[in-house]
């Protein structure tokens, strides 16, 4: 198995892992938006010998507070192909896409996700710090980590992902 960065060559094959997983096409949709208006921060995929496999997209997110706005990067969505699932490829996405992102300089990560999946990656419920999804979602759903020791103080508000996730 290998983790590697979206190749130009690799969209077809993502959209296709996207819909199998998620069993609509909104997500693959998504994904192929951001990446139209290049959004997209860190894109990667997981694959099994030469087969696409899996894939997760990192985007950028503003979280606005009262008296400053935090640069963030969101996670989502993240995709593993159902007849590859439960082998561990997702939680590899999830480790190297965050590790990605600390390498190109992030320092917070949110997510809008299961809430008993994201916690092994430090992710907590984003309430805790003071911080919101611009939606009404279960507090429990929307989580925050620290991508870098102390990048959560005074840094609350209400989280704004690009445009892509907020249009119908």
């Amino acid at each position: 198995m290998t983790i590697r960065p979206e190749r130009p060559t690799d969209v077809a094959a993502i959209r296709a892992v996207n819909e199998r997983a998620f069993g609509q096409p909104d997500e693959a949709a998504l994904v192929d938006a951001v990446r139209a208006r290049g959004e997209q921060s860190i894109c990667l995929v997981a694959v099994d010998g030469e087969r696409l496999v899996g894939h997760i997209l990192f985007t950028p997110v503003t979280i606005q507070g009262p008296d400053r706005v935090c640069e963030a990067v969101g996670l989502a969505p993240m995709a593993v192909d159902p007849g590859h699932q439960r082998r561990g490829i997702g939680s590899r996405l999830v480790a190297r896409g965050l590790d990605r992102c600390r390498e190109a300089g992030y320092r917070i990560a949110v997510v809008l996700g299961h809430p008993a999946y994201y916690p092994r990656f430090g992710f907590v419920p984003a309430r805790r710090h003071g911080i919101r999804f611009e939606l009404d979602v279960p507090d429990e759903a929307f989580m925050v980590t620290e991508l870098a020791p102390g990048s959560l103080e005074g840094c609350t508000g209400v989280a704004c992902y690009v445009k892509e996730f907020m249009s119908p």
